[in-house]
């Protein structure tokens, strides 16, 4: 018999994700930390936006804290996605062709 240790991210009697290492699981937490705490940040925006979507913002920016933290330190990260995306459109004339 196979001995598995899992770590287990529960919040408020939820289990909201499952990890083989503490360190992924450490992190995860504290993502939901960060996501918890931008909810009442963006919220006072008043941008008009449900609890909903302000928690789904929250979550968002707080699984991109480092592109964020970049962003707003005015560092600009130069992405290859619309690229690829001109690229499949390419492919897909040449096939239409």
């Amino acid at each position: 018999m196979a001995v598995i240790t899992q770590f287990v991210v529960v919040r408020e009697g939820v289990e909201k994700m499952t990890f083989i290492s503490k360190k992924e699981a450490d992190a995860y937490d504290k993502m939901l930390d960060i996501s918890d705490n931008l909810v009442p940040f963006i919220a006072k925006a008043d941008l008009g936006l449900d609890e909903n979507k302000c928690e789904q913002l929250a979550f968002y920016l707080a699984n991109h804290k480092d592109e964020l933290s970049n962003l707003l330190k005015g560092i600009v990260q130069v992405k290859n996605a619309p690229a690829a995306k001109s690229k499949k459109v390419t492919a897909k004339n040449t096939s239409a062709e």
